[in-house]
C-alpha cells in the first residue's frame, strides 16, 4: 500500500484515500526506470515515472534520486533543478508495498532511529536538497500527498498547477509525518496551517495552499508547463553565487534574532560585493540608466 487520498476535483477532496490507490494495478511501463532526467541548458530536469502507482515513491525513486541530486550538485553548469512528474498525481506519498530490508524494532526508540536512517534515505536526502546552495524548483500539476509533499518542502520554490492539491494522509493511520511534514511545514506556514493540514487532517487546493504560502504561484492548468519552464529560466539568468547566499542567509536569519540575522546579511552581502565584478556590473547598471534617474 502507498499513501494517497486519492482527491477528485470535482469531489472537493471529499474521498481521503481512493480505491485505485490501495487496490493492484495492472502494471504499465513495468521496465520503465521510476525516475527520468533530463538536461535542459542550465536546468536539470527529473520527472517522477511511475503514473501507473501514482508516482508513489518506491526506493528506486528515492536512489535515482539522490543521484540525479548530486549530479546537480556537482555540476557547475546546472543552475537549477526542476522536480516534476507525469500522470494525474504528482506524487501519492511513500511506497508502502515496497516494504524494506530493514527490520524495525517494535520499541519507540527503535522506531525513531529507522525514521531518521532509514525510510530509503528520505531525512540524508531533504537535508541534502536544502544545503545545496542552488535552487531547486517543484512542479505540482496534480494532487501532492504525504511523502510527495515532504520532499516538496525540502525545495526552494513550489509551482502549482490550477488542479494541483495538498494533504497529509497519515493522520487516517493514526499517525503523523515523519520526514519534514511537521517540522518544515511549520517553519514555511505557521503553526495554524500546520494544524490545519496534519491535526485537523483537512486538504488545501491550489488557491489555499498559495494563501497559506505553502507555494509560490499557481498557473492556469493550460500553460503550466511553459509556465514553470519560464520561471526555471528567469532562476538561470540570476547570479549563481548571489542565490546560493541567499538561500544560505535566509535560512540562517530564519532562526536568530533580529541583530544577529542583520549581522548576518552585513556579512553576507559585503562578501558578494568583494566579487571583481560587482562593481563593473554597478557601473554598467547606472549608465545604462542614463537620463531615467538613480536607482537601487
Amino acid at each position: 500500500m502507498y499513501l494517497g487520498p486519492g482527491m477528485r476535483r470535482d469531489e472537493r477532496f471529499q474521498n481521503s484515500i481512493s480505491r485505485e490507490s490501495i487496490e493492484p494495478q495492472e502494471t504499465h511501463m513495468a521496465d520503465a526506470p521510476h525516475l527520468l532526467t533530463e538536461d535542459d541548458g542550465q536546468i536539470l530536469i527529473v520527472t517522477l515515472n511511475r503514473p501507473e502507482k501514482l508516482n508513489a515513491l518506491s526506493a528506486e525513486t528515492m536512489s535515482l534520486f539522490e543521484t540525479a541530486l548530486h549530479r546537480f550538485r556537482d555540476t557547475p553548469d546546472f543552475k537549477v533543478m526542476l522536480i516534476r512528474a507525469t500522470g494525474r498525481y504528482f506524487c501519492s506519498g511513500a511506497d508502502l508495498r515496497g516494504g524494506g530490508s530493514t527490520k524495525t524494532a517494535r520499541t519507540g526508540s527503535g522506531i525513531r532511529e529507522n525514521m531518521r536512517l532509514n525510510l530509503n534515505g528520505m531525512h540524508r536526502i531533504y537535508d541534502e536538497m536544502e544545503a545545496i546552495e542552488k535552487p531547486i524548483v517543484v512542479a505540482h500539476h496534480a494532487p501532492c500527498v504525504g511523502g510527495g509533499l515532504e520532499m516538496s518542502l525540502s525545495c526552494d520554490f513550489r509551482l502549482a498547477a490550477k488542479s494541483a492539491s495538498y494533504s497529509f494522509p497519515e493522520g487516517l493511520f493514526g499517525v503523523i509525518p515523519a520526514s519534514n511534514g511537521v517540522s518544515r511545514l511549520t517553519r514555511l506556514c505557521g503553526t495554524g496551517w500546520a494544524r490545519y493540514l496534519i491535526m485537523a487532517n483537512k486538504p488545501a487546493d491550489a488557491d489555499r495552499a498559495l494563501l497559506m504560502g505553502l507555494v509560490h504561484e499557481v498557473y492556469p492548468d493550460e500553460t503550466f508547463a511553459q509556465d514553470v519552464m519560464d520561471f526555471c529560466r528567469h532562476l538561470c539568468k540570476n547570479d549563481g553565487e548571489q542565490m546560493g547566499t541567499a538561500k544560505l542567509s535566509i535560512e540562517m536569519a530564519r532562526d536568530m534574532g533580529l541583530a544577529q540575522a542583520r549581522n548576518v546579511e552585513r556579512m553576507a552581502s559585503s562578501a558578494l560585493m568583494l566579487n571583481p565584478a560587482y562593481e563593473e556590473i554597478v557601473a554598467n547598471y547606472i549608465k545604462n540608466l542614463g537620463g531615467k534617474g538613480k536607482g537601487g
